[in-house]
């Protein structure tokens, strides 16, 4: 019987561990199958992206293509949504649970993984076999033959010349820096006839065929405006061989038919009348116009050159201001009837392959009056009067809305640049934002009221760019024989000249002008104008040169758009209509003059139907923009805003189209947007840089782009020094973003016109204020692919939902009423969760265990919460990166500080939380703050704080006597840039006597001193931005801050001033020496409830720009405001109207020609 059961009880066991041993192959089996699935999907995707790399141009614009990689995108999605799900099982064994029976446990997470691979595996391949079955479909066989002809055809041009594909690329190019003069009409009345007469030519060419040259032609033809400029008009139809008495025949008919409309008479009889005259007859009266009338004459159907040399010698150049309009379908005749150089444009695009452009002389289309010519006989600064009043009536006729500020600022650079012996201004902005208007102005208010310059000159760059030519323009000779480099040189060597040098693009290009235009002893004056801030600060390497010209604020556009309005229309209800929907339309210009005046114009012509039209317009506006032909104005903008986006680097784009999630005019700030990105994987670790050094690089070069900008109201440029807080997107940019990101499947919306509908889906989901909460709307909404979810306004419990599986990044930081039973389901649910934001929800009051569920999670920021202590298992989240809290002081807490505290601050200071023990362990921490040494542990936290090695930001409060030699000693963080400390009250003194060793600060806060400071040594020579709340700031401490060489942002809180003065100078033996050389911003608040004198020196504080006061517990009195010849703007806190108008008189005072602005306005809160 013991042997059966032994016997029994090995069969068991054998049968259990062969169950085992399967379940452990298995379980080994898969995760190996996964391992090899994803390497053949890896190679896929590489050869897919390869293809990406080159799906550019003509490629991107095939239908075929752009489904094929709307799909890849998808594809790549899911792929990376399954590799996040791989990595987020438990890498533990857990072979047991396939022992159990299935009905018990469920499909397993790693079957489900390898289940996913597969299918993903085969979606690639069958993505790939998709494309080479139909991709023949689309070969451009046609289009290719047809541009190889062309191109054979435009052999026989000269060297140097480009092919007619080329050519095309080159007019697009042109139509989108030539904004405004894409247009067949203005190309010709923009050309005065009193400064330049003679005859000019103009040549109308279709890129594949005649589709679309008649029409533009003849809608020029028949313009009222060309009618009234022209006396004599025919259009006359070639034919061939070339017959001179038909060509004067259909001449006639042409010049008798206009003549006959004008008489009211009865056209066909009365032109067959004067046909029927004599030879003799006709020919007398054809010499009669051409000899003494302004004529525009179109020429249909030009064939050869012969043809076109013998109507020449039938159309003479009296110098009357004539025109000829040539019409052909060869790109090389029409080139060569305008002669070289020329300049190409495109008037109309009809498909990627198809435009219709124009040739016409480099010059011919400037603006009036034409610039060059008015300068072209001036003479140590004299102007003829005749051109004088032209200039006079331009400025007039063309005045500066909203700009009044920029101007004054503006009209400074040039007497500075001269002053500073810097010959390059830098103008830069965005496309449509009114560059060369701002600059124009400038341009002709010297001309006409200085005697600064004795010649001035305008440049438009021309492409391709020929320095030779370049210089001949410049010094307004084509025909000299001499070099016109070295003419080039001499000229403004010998002349005070003011130069504008309108659209350089590149650096190449300012450096091959450099050659020609720039020398040491040179006394002139050269203004470039560009889209690129890096090509700005590239041309005059000095950064107070540089000047960025921004859109209209909202007053300023509503101002344009009403004059605009009663300029087209004088009784229009427009001008005194108040209307939601109208505000919001020209807000979305973002303070563009060039849309705002486009709409205006077509605003005004609406009378019944004005009101549709604005709703219209609102609801597809961009669509509207670039498809309405009413809008053909702004087809030069949108050439430049397709080229500007498609020209940005690749991995760009992500990171332009995220910000389409925050609503127009929002505030953004620079670190919630950094962190989303790299929680998105936009930015990653590279070799060179880490994801955080990347994303800042991102937006700086978003910066650059003027895609992000600096909030309206402040004009300093110490953000370029100090990294930027807040910042916005363009309200014109961002409608343009948001016109692409549905095409993209990105990011989808519910607000105000939102709908049910099952069609709305995406990877990012943004909640708007104005949307009205309709549960049966968000449920209908797909979330399966859901990344990211924004919540601006009321949040509601039914906006989490099962289905978001998938979410990365939630952000409740604009949120309101969020409860803490909805972030108990938010963490139980969104285990995958990277970003999570709750800053400013003072609702949540602690954080559950169940955080330590979210092993995914970088970011966590609870700023401004009620949480005042992290969950002790917080240690486990190894790929933390960064925590923000701290709890917001409410006037019913005492400060962890001092009592003397000013207001603002109060309202806005921090109390640290409390860390638990083992927050040491997240080594990958980089910003760490604000944690309550003293409460959390003391010497013991410190300990902690110490094995972190990488931060960078670290905010500590309950600093006192007992810790704070400890941690201010040896600390051994080489890398922090950024430390804020608080101490404890009562502890005010305890930092005397101590150093602070790092040597890689860039931004130091120090709250709660008394009246010394700890010992600044020379490790801080780095530090850009001091932060100092104290009781006291003595003299010895003011010099020493005033000699931190880099110091670009310094920010004083005090209870009082020492003998109620504050003197920003040094002196050594009476004489006053150079200090705070690039301070930009100066921040003072006191809370004495005195008079004090707040004085500048001569030396001191020259690049100061923005000075911020407090003036709610004390009044100040400046001195020395003449000394800060740099200052833009003074805010003021806690001011009356009657201490800003006393302001204001004294700066009139002290700066009459570029008077600072000053501002009542709310100090914002730090980051």
């Amino acid at each position: 019987m013991t042997d059966l059961a032994v016997g029994l009880s090995k069969t068991v066991v054998a049968e259990a561990l062969t169950k085992v041993q399967s379940a452990i192959g298995e379980d080994t089996k898969l995760r190996q199958k996964a391992q090899n699935d994803l390497g053949t999907i890896t190679l896929e995707f590489e050869m897919m992206n390869s293809f990406l790399s080159v799906a550019s141009g003509d490629r991107a614009t095939n239908n075929l293509v752009i489904t094929w990689v709307r799909h890849v995108r998808e594809l790549a999605y899911d792929l990376e949504d399954c590799v996040e799900f791989v990595v987020h099982l438990d890498s533990k064994r857990i072979f047991w649970r396939r022992l159990l029976p299935s009905c018990v446990v469920g499909a397993l997470p790693l079957d489900q993984a390898v289940m996913q691979i597969e299918d993903l595996k085969g979606r690639a391949k069958e993505l790939s076999e998709c494309y080479l079955r139909y991709r023949h479909i689309t070969d451009p066989a046609s289009r290719l033959v047809m541009l190889q002809q062309q191109q054979q055809q435009a052999s026989s041009w000269p060297t140097g010349a480009t092919t007619s594909a080329n050519m095309l690329a080159e007019a697009r190019d042109a139509a989108r820096r030539q904004q405004g003069l894409g247009n067949l009409t203005q190309l010709i009345t923009n050309k005065d006839n009193h400064i330049d007469p003679q005859i000019q030519v103009i040549s109308v060419w279709g890129t594949g065929s005649d589709l679309g040259t008649t029409s533009t032609i003849r809608k020029a033809y028949n313009d009222p405006e060309i009618r009234k400029k022209f006396s004599c008009r025919a259009w006359v139809k070639l034919m061939h061989p070339f017959d001179p008495h038909e060509f004067v025949r259909r001449f006639m008919a042409q010049v008798y038919t206009n003549s006959c409309k004008e008489k009211g008479a009865d056209v066909g009889v009365y032109v067959l009348q004067k046909m029927n005259a004599g030879q003799e007859q006709l020919l007398t009266e054809f010499l009669q116009e051409v000899n003494t009338q302004t004529y525009l004459v179109v020429l249909e159907n030009l064939a050869d050159m012969l043809d076109w040399d013998a109507v020449r010698t039938f159309l003479p150049d009296m110098e009357k201001g004539s025109w000829i309009i040539v019409s052909t379908q060869q790109f090389e005749i029409a080139s060569l009837c305008i002669g070289h150089p020329c300049q190409p444009l495109e008037l109309k695009q009809f498909s990627p392959d198809h435009s219709v452009c124009a040739f016409f002389k480099e010059g011919s289309q400037e603006e009036k009056p034409l610039v060059s010519a008015v300068c072209q006989n001036s003479s140590n600064g004299n102007i003829p009067s005749s051109n004088k009043k032209e200039v006079q009536d331009w400025m007039i006729n063309n005045p500066l809305s909203g700009r009044k500020s920029q101007l004054i600022e503006f009209r400074s650079y040039t007497a500075k640049a001269r002053f500073r012996n810097s010959q390059v201004i830098s103008v830069w902005g965005i496309a449509g934002i009114g560059k060369s208007a701002l600059v124009r102005n400038l341009y002709y208010d010297r001309m006409i009221h200085t005697d600064q310059f004795n010649k001035y000159r305008w440049m438009d760059v021309s492409r391709p760019f020929n320095l030779r030519d370049f210089s001949r323009s410049l010094l307004l000779d084509s025909h000299s024989e001499k070099d016109p480099i070295e003419e080039c040189r001499e000229f403004l060597r010998q002349h005070h000249c003011l130069v504008v040098i309108d659209d350089v693009q590149s650096k190449e290009e300012w450096d091959s002008m450099q050659a020609a235009l720039l020398s040491r002893d040179s006394a002139s004056v050269i203004i470039v104008i560009t889209t690129e801030a890096s090509v700005a600060t590239y041309c005059t390497n000095i950064e107070e040169q540089v000047f960025n010209v921004k859109g209209l604020k909202a007053a300023a556009a509503f101002d344009l758009f009403r004059k605009e309005v009663k300029k087209k229309k004088p009784s229009s209800p427009l001008i005194d209509l108040k209307d939601v929907d109208l505000d919001e339309l020209i807000l979305k210009c973002g303070g563009l003059p060039k849309v705002i005046v486009a709409l205006a114009a077509l605003l005004a012509t609406k009378s019944v139907t004005l009101m549709d039209t604005v709703r219209s317009l609102n609801h597809r506006f961009m669509h509207q923009l670039e498809t309405n032909p009413e809008f053909d104005s702004l087809r030069g903008l949108f050439c430049w805003m397709h080229s500007y986006f498609r020209d940005c680097p690749d991995s760009l784009k992500p990171c332009i189209f995220y910000l389409s999630i925050f609503p127009r005019d929002q505030n953004i700030r620079r670190r919630r947007l950094v962190r989303r990105w790299i929680a998105e994987g936009y930015s990653k670790d590279s070799e060179e840089l880490s994801a955080e050094e990347k994303g800042e690089k991102f937006f700086s070069d978003l910066l650059q782009l003027s895609i992000i900008q600096q909030l309206p109201q402040f004009v300093t440029t110490a953000f370029n020094e100090a990294r930027m807080i807040l910042c916005q997107v363009n309200g014109f940019i961002r409608e343009y973003i948001v016109s692409q990101r549905m095409e993209e499947n990105l990011v989808f919306e519910l607000g105000r016109n939102s709908v049910l509908t099952t069609q709305r889906t995406g990877r990012h989901l943004v909640i708007l204020k104005s949307w009205d909460r309709d549960r049966i709307v968000f449920e209908n909404v797909n979330f399966s692919r859901l990344r990211s979810l924004t919540v601006f306004g009321k949040w509601e419990s039914f906006f989490l939902s099962k289905s978001m599986t998938l979410l990365r990044v939630l952000d409740l930081e604009d949120a309101s009423g969020v409860e803490q039973d909805d972030l108990r389901k938010i963490l139980k649910l969104m285990r995958r969760l990277k970003f999570l934001s709750l800053r400013g929800r003072s609702e949540i009051c602690n954080l559950p265990s169940s955080l330590g569920d979210l092993r995914q999670l970088q970011s966590l920021d609870v700023r401004y919460t009620s949480i005042v202590t992290l969950p002790k298992n917080i240690a486990t989240l190894k790929k933390l990166q960064y925590i923000r809290a701290g709890v917001a002081v409410q006037t019913s807490m005492p400060h962890a500080s001092s009592s003397w505290l000013p207001k603002f601050r109060r309202s806005s200071g921090l109390v640290g939380i409390v860390v638990p023990t083992g927050i040491g362990e997240l080594t990958a921490l980089h910003t760490l703050g604000v944690i309550n040494i003293g409460a959390s542990g003391g010497k013991e936290i410190i300990k902690e704080i110490k094995k972190l090695t990488q931060l960078r930001k670290l905010g500590v409060s309950g600093i006192n006597r007992h810790n704070c030699t400890y941690f201010f000693e040896s600390p051994g963080h080489v890398h922090l840039e950024s430390l804020s400390v608080q101490l404890d009250k009562d502890n005010a003194d305890c930092l005397d006597g101590i150093s602070l060793p790092w040597e890689n600060l860039q931004s130091l806060k120090l709250y709660g001193l008394q009246d010394k400071l700890p010992l600044l040594t020379s490790h801080l020579n780095k530090l850009r931005k001091l932060e100092l709340e104290m009781g006291t700031l003595k003299r010895n401490d003011i010099e020493f801050l005033s000699n931190l060489p880099e110091l670009c942002i310094l920010r004083l809180r005090l209870k009082q001033f020492e003998d109620n003065k504050l003197h920003f100078y040094a002196e050594l033996y009476g004489e006053q020496l150079l200090t705070f050389e690039k301070v930009k911003i100066l921040e003072i608040a006191c809370s004495s409830g005195q008079s004090l004198n707040v004085a500048f020196g001569s030396k001191s504080m020259k690049n100061l720009e923005l000075i911020k006061i407090d003036c709610s517990s004390a009044s100040y009195l400046l001195n020395g405001l003449n000394h800060l010849t740099e200052l833009k703007q003074v805010l003021l806190k806690g001011a009356d109207e009657e201490i800003k108008t006393a302001l204001e008189k004294q700066l009139l005072e002290n700066h009459p020609e570029t008077t600072p602005a000053v501002k009542l306005e709310e100090l914002q809160r730090s980051s």
